[in-house]
């Protein structure tokens, strides 16, 4: 099949491999020419070092190669995917499956990432999101991974299952895109903060306890929104909050270390070098939770530290001083 894939970020590049390995026609698509120059030259990521591209792997800042494809992948940043699915509408070719990788929720209007595409794209083109415990810097090295693959219609959903599952990329499909992408977004936030505990020097029970509560706050806000609560505990939940929370691949978790080791929340963003999805996600996550009524003190924690200048320490005493309740209380 002749796919397109916008975006030559790390987990773009990643994914054209794959699919060009499962032996399909693939053209990268590149934001700015440099970028795409670097690639052509190098025939490397620097995203992805020691990952050669091949020659069969085209390389392109045209977005007209959206035409004629029946898969365009959308793998940008979260904060240019309505202006990149902007330009699909007039390019793209009616029935195109669109798949969103990218993992966010839109600042200024709280919107899922599919929505966004969808408000901008309109009916004619399918979308799926794909989602779940996937570093490019291992996807890319071949390292054993799974994912899923998620569409209210189940057939959608198969077919890019086809597409991208071979012997080292296992695809699951589900039929709860609210689910899977509301995961993708707010796992960010509660990596920024596993991060944070580590750059504090605390250890694995102060991480597992963060993760554990952060993960049931996820679902709350994800059952509201109208996910099913058994998606939270699967790849797209507890998989992908693990590898997000744990691994340096994780930018989110590398920010937070230099932020609980007392760099400015802005000095550490740029530190990275690349989006911190978890910075807005905690924002975006804060006003979703506030117009739900549901209660996500680790979330509002991250958003006091981030954007009003609250000491972390303070914030980790609130935590620990909130009243006693049951494990499993429901607070909406």
């Amino acid at each position: 099949m002749k796919i397109t894939v916008l975006g030559s970020g790390g987990w773009g590049t990643a994914l054209a491999l794959l699919l060009l390995e499962n032996g399909h026609d693939v053209t990268l698509w590149s934001y700015t020419e440099e970028e795409s120059r670097v690639l052509r030259e190098t025939r490397e990521n620097p995203m992805l070092k020691g990952v050669p591209l091949p020659a069969e792997l085209k390389l392109t800042t045209d977005m007209a190669a959206v035409k004629g494809c029946g898969v365009v992948v959308l793998a940008t940043p979260s904060f240019a995917v309505r202006a990149t699915a902007a330009k699909l509408r007039a390019l793209a070719d009616p029935g195109t499956v669109l798949v969103s990788v990218s993992k966010g929720i839109e600042k200024d209007t709280s919107l899922r990432l599919s929505q966004v595409i969808r408000q901008e794209v309109g009916e004619a083109c399918p979308v799926v999101v794909l989602s779940g415990p996937s570093h490019a810097e291992e996807v890319g090295r071949h390292v054993p991974t799974a994912v899923v693959s998620a569409s209210a219609d189940p057939a959608t959903a198969r077919l890019v299952q086809d597409l991208f599952m071979n012997d080292r990329f296992r695809v699951y499909t589900s039929a709860d895109p609210v689910g899977v992408e509301t995961c993708a977004a707010l796992k960010n936030v509660i990596a920024l903060c596993a991060g944070v505990s580590d750059g504090l020097g605390y250890g694995d029970n102060t991480k597992a306890m963060l993760m554990t509560r952060g993960l049931a706050e996820m679902c709350r806000l994800g059952v509201a929104m109208g996910g099913k609560a058994e998606t939270f505990a699967g790849l797209a939940g507890v998989g992908d909050l693990i590898v997000t929370c744990t691994s340096m691949h994780s930018r989110n978790r590398r920010c937070g270390i230099l932020i609980g080791q007392g760099v400015p929340v802005e000095e550490a963003v740029k530190q990275i070098g690349a989006v911190v999805e978890g910075y807005y996600a905690a924002q975006t996550a804060r006003t979703l939770a506030e117009k739900a009524g549901v209660e996500m003190p680790i979330t509002e924690a991250a958003y006091q530290v981030l954007y009003h200048g609250k000491d972390v320490r303070t914030v980790v005493g609130e935590l620990m001083g909130r009243r006693k309740r049951d494990e499993l209380e429901e607070t909406r």
